[in-house]
């Protein structure tokens, strides 16, 4: 399935080895599902780690890197104004312009929309519980 995780399960992922959200990346880098994300994602992502967590430099600059090799990049072809936190709309434009199934996230906001264009917004937890697509995941 091609994904888009919101900034948040990224953070999350990054910062609480062990957790939920690190699972939902790990479904990413055992080649379960396919990441797709974009520059504003990552830039959002590096925004938090930098502001509230006061990671330093070097950290930061391996993160990116790290984003950047973990999904498909994708440059989306329009705006949306959809949603009023500018960030989340951000993330439906990657959603949208990188034909993702689904966007994960824990936003009360995106997932009130339950859909846009085709893509399913889920909870963590959802994607989580889903049956193995296309890996041995229960195997």
């Amino acid at each position: 399935m091609r994904v888009v995780f919101d900034s948040n399960i990224l953070v999350s992922a990054l910062l609480f080895p062990g957790g939920r959200a690190e699972s939902a990346v790990a479904n990413i880098l055992d080649g379960i599902d396919d990441l797709v994300i974009s520059r504003a994602i990552i830039r959002e992502v590096l925004s938090v780690l930098a502001s509230k967590f006061s990671r330093d430099k070097e950290e930061i600059s391996r993160v990116a890197v790290v984003l950047g090799e973990m999904g498909e990049i994708v440059e989306p072809s329009r705006r949306l104004s959809v949603l009023p936190d500018e960030p989340d709309n951000r993330i439906l434009e990657c959603a949208v312009g990188g034909n993702a199934e689904a966007i994960v996230t824990g936003d009360k906001a995106m997932l009130a929309l339950g859909e846009y264009e085709g893509v399913q917004l889920i909870t963590l937890a959802d994607y989580l519980d889903k049956p193995a697509r296309g890996g041995n995941r229960h195997a």
